[in-house]
């Protein structure tokens, strides 16, 4: 750009557009930088201004083109001259540049707005859905915040909503699922056990999840109740149902927890909730203790052994006291499947373990397996499951 193009005349753009009824077409904007240059305006000074203008006006601006990455799961701008992407392989800084904290700000209320939500001084932050590619490859999720509750400038995250339709085999031949580990794991979908994927964000839950719906017999129904559109597991019969967030004027919402209540009618053979974050938890367990073997879900826990306390929590905000928790998880989920991403990125299965009550009632997380070896005591509780369910019991 020139230093004709200065960001006083950009900025003058930007308030005529904003005050104009008509959509703003190429022509429009270049002859609002016209106007407002005041007819000065070289054919290239022209050209620049309308590419700084088009970046702000369509997509997510000079965001897009990260986004369009195919191994991109995470875009995070910290600072205008700060922005990082994951590939799977820890954060990058990349060369991509905002003009300054007010092109950050414009971009995130931008979207924002796509989103159906409000950001603004009243309202510094918003957590939405984007529709993402037009053609439906992926969505992406919004969080922004704006200074100055965020310190450094307004600070936005993105984090892109690919299907998934990695199947078993593909995940085991990176490497991700060792051997016999997966032959656990077909084991496990095929006796319809109840099972929750657990691991820290980004460790490959949804990932897994989707995987191991692939294996479920084409003769099954699966309901899959989301908080946000993940889940595409390669099944010919799959009704997924998304949550919605209130609009802008605080009405419209639809809770995962309605939905896993409305998934119970849809006749479900697998019933699926794709991320248990909240009171749900309640009407996840008592769908998998009244005949709905075979359910699964995902919950943020950095081991197994955190299982019971994450949902004791949970479930506190459904109105379930620890006791009765632990007598409905125990009768309800049989295996816990714990996925890790270590410091390099990699993503792998660690840990496949069983659910055990003692006598008392109270849950205990028991290791069958382990990607290192360890202690696999609870290996035995396992067959002696699958031995169950493969004789009808």
């Amino acid at each position: 750009m020139t230093a004709v193009v200065t960001a006083d005349l950009l900025d003058r753009v930007r308030e005529r557009l904003a005050r104009s009824t008509e959509e703003p077409t190429p022509t429009l904007v270049a002859g609002a930088i016209r106007v407002e240059a005041g007819g000065v305006l070289s054919d290239t000074d022209l050209l620049a201004a309308l590419r700084v203008l088009q970046t702000e006006l369509t997509g997510a601006g000079p965001l897009e083109s990260l986004l369009m990455d195919p191994r991109v799961a995470d875009v995070l701008v910290t600072a205008p001259d700060e922005v990082w992407v994951d590939r799977g392989a820890g954060l990058e800084r990349t060369t991509v540049r905002f003009v300054d904290d007010a092109a950050v700000r414009r971009l995130a209320q931008r979207l924002a707005l796509s989103a159906g939500r409000r950001l603004d001084d009243a309202q510094p932050w918003v957590d939405g859905q984007l529709p993402g590619a037009g053609d439906g490859t992926f969505g992406v999720r919004l969080h922004a915040v704006l200074a100055p509750i965020s310190r450094g400038g307004t600070c936005l995250s993105l984090r892109v909503l690919r299907p998934t339709t990695q199947g078993l085999d593909a995940l085991a031949e990176r490497g991700a699922i060792a051997p016999d580990a997966l032959v656990l794991l077909r084991a496990v979908v095929a006796a319809r056990l109840a099972f929750l994927v657990v691991g820290g964000t980004g460790a490959g839950k949804t990932t897994l999840l989707a995987a191991l719906l692939g294996e479920v017999s084409p003769t099954e129904r699966i309901v899959c109740v989301e908080d946000a559109a993940e889940l595409n597991p390669a099944h010919p019969h799959v009704v997924r149902m998304v949550a919605r967030a209130p609009n802008v004027e605080g009405i419209g919402e639809v809770t995962v927890r309605q939905l896993v209540r409305q998934a119970l009618r849809m006749r479900p053979d697998r019933l699926v909730v794709g991320e248990v974050r909240g009171a749900e938890v309640v009407d996840l367990l008592t769908a998998l203790n009244t005949g709905h073997d075979g359910g699964a879900g995902t919950i943020h826990a950095n081991s197994p052994a955190e299982v019971p306390p994450r949902l004791e929590a949970l479930a506190a905000l459904g109105g379930m006291d620890r006791a009765a928790l632990h007598s409905q998880l125990g009768a309800a989920v049989q295996v816990v499947l714990h996925v890790h991403r270590s410091h390099d990125g990699v993503r792998r299965l660690r840990e496949i373990a069983v659910v055990v009550a003692d006598r008392h009632g109270t849950v205990d997380i028991v290791s069958a397996w382990t990607v290192d070896g360890g202690p696999d005591r609870g290996h035995a509780v396992l067959d002696a499951l699958l031995e169950r369910r493969a004789r009808g019991l």
